[in-house]
C-alpha cells in the first residue's frame, strides 16, 4: 500500500484547509485510515481515524469539533477537513493505514498502522 498526502500549506488562524491522502491497493475500502501529526520538536500524535465502513470515527480532543475525517472509497482517498485552525495546529500531517480491523481503543495508536504516507506541512500563522 502506498499513501500520498497532499493539501498542506500556509493559512491564517481561523482559516480552513483540506488534506487528502490517496491510497493504492485494491482493498482500500477495507482499510482503517488515520491522520497523525508532528509539530516541531514534539512527538508524533494522533489526530483522527476512520474505520473502513465510515461509521466509526475517533478524534483527538484537541481537534474534536474542528476537524472532520472522511473517505471516498471509490476514489481510494481519505480526507481531513480542518476548520478554525490555530497556530498550535502547525505540524507535518501524516496519513496512515491499517489493513486489519482495529478495536476502538487502538484507533489512536501509532503501532496499529502498518502503512504511512510522506507527510504534508500545515503552517498556521497567528
Amino acid at each position: 500500500v502506498q499513501l500520498q498526502a497532499s493539501g498542506g500549506g500556509l493559512v491564517q488562524a481561523g482559516g480552513s484547509l483540506r488534506l487528502s491522502c490517496a491510497a493504492s491497493g485494491r482493498t482500500f475500502s477495507r482499510y482503517t485510515m488515520a491522520w497523525f501529526r508532528q509539530a516541531p520538536g514534539k512527538e508524533r500524535e494522533f489526530v483522527a481515524a476512520l474505520r473502513w465502513s465510515g461509521s466509526t470515527t475517533s478524534y483527538a480532543s484537541s481537534v474534536k469539533g474542528r476537524f472532520t475525517i472522511s473517505r471516498d472509497n471509490a476514489e481510494n482517498t481519505v480526507y481531513l477537513q480542518m476548520n478554525s485552525l490555530k497556530p498550535e495546529d502547525t505540524a507535518v500531517y501524516y496519513c496512515a493505514a491499517a489493513d486489519r480491523g482495529l478495536i476502538f481503543t487502538s484507533l489512536g495508536a501509532e503501532n496499529s498502522y502498518s502503512y504511512w504516507g510522506q507527510g504534508t506541512l500545515v503552517t498556521v500563522s497567528s
